[in-house]
């Protein structure tokens, strides 16, 4: 069974109440609870995690490959644009992550337009609402089968 970590960072938890105009009115339990339902249907264990402090979703990065997930779903907020900390921490690892952001980051204001962690991953999905988690997850699965469904 693929073990894949779903990873939330700063200003996450907040999901449902901060600025439901962008991001809506789901929670990160909820959005953590459906996900972990697709996955289960798919074969997969999701891990679902969330914090403020960039160390720790370093940590969680790091114990992603030790621990053997077949991939991470990303969320950096705001480090997307300025932590070269965290872009290290997905360029040291083998396990293929794909970067989520709920909003169009490329529409917002000027300074969320560049991520120097979306060069670090398999892919980014912006703009699609909690719908881009599940293209997420859908993506890694994909990649962890492999190419030859392309090739079909």
């Amino acid at each position: 069974m693929m073990k894949i970590l779903l990873l939330n960072g700063p200003n996450l938890n907040r999901l449902g109440r901060r600025e439901p105009h962008i991001y809506g009115h789901v929670t990160l339990a909820q959005l953590e609870n459906r996900l972990a339902s697709l996955a289960e249907k798919e074969d997969c264990r999701l891990k679902a995690a969330q914090s403020n402090h960039e160390g720790e979703l370093i940590d969680l990065i790091h114990q992603a490959e030790d621990e053997g997930y077949g991939g991470i779903i990303l969320n950096p907020g705001a480090f997307t644009h300025y932590s070269y900390a965290l872009r290290d921490a997905v360029a040291s690892v083998s396990v293929p992550v794909v970067e989520v952001h709920i909003s169009n980051i490329h529409a917002r204001e000027a300074f969320r337009h560049q991520s120097v962690v979306a060069p670090e991953t398999i892919g980014q999905i912006v703009g699609l609402g909690l719908f881009g988690y599940e293209l997420a997850l859908q993506a890694i699965m994909k990649n962890h089968k492999g190419v030859e469904d392309d090739e079909a």
